[in-house]
């Protein structure tokens, strides 16, 4: 179980370092970005609070009510990306992609309770 729990956590932190890194350093993203309609600030801040939801996640010793709060941030920034890519029309692929994190998102959520319940 907690292998299950580790490897779906990391995929999620992955993508959130990823994705925070390129907010802030890759051009195409910033403009991608913008080219959504989202505010600089909005973008800054999103690659801010995805560091602080990679180190609440991996941190064992932070609280469940914490992580349920994470998870929760995590789960809003993918079903917000969703609807954003397909207002701008982009390739139903990048929905996709934020459709199978989501469900890694569910997995490892489900998993942390199992192992907290052992």
């Amino acid at each position: 179980m907690k292998l299950i729990y580790w490897i779906s956590t990391s995929l999620i932190a992955l993508f959130l370092l990823w994705s925070s890194y390129s907010y802030m350093f890759s051009k195409a993203t910033i403009d991608g970005v913008k080219e959504l309609g989202f505010p600089d600030f909005f973008r800054i801040q999103l690659a801010i609070l995805k560091i602080l939801a990679i180190l609440i996640l991996i941190i064992p010793q932070v609280p469940l009510q914490i992580k349920e709060w994470a998870y929760a941030g995590i789960g809003l920034f993918f079903i917000t990306a969703i609807v954003a890519h397909i207002a701008h029309k982009d390739s139903i692929f990048i929905s996709l992609i934020n459709i199978v994190f989501i469900g890694l998102l569910i997995l490892s959520h489900m998993y942390l309770h199992k192992i907290l319940k052992i």
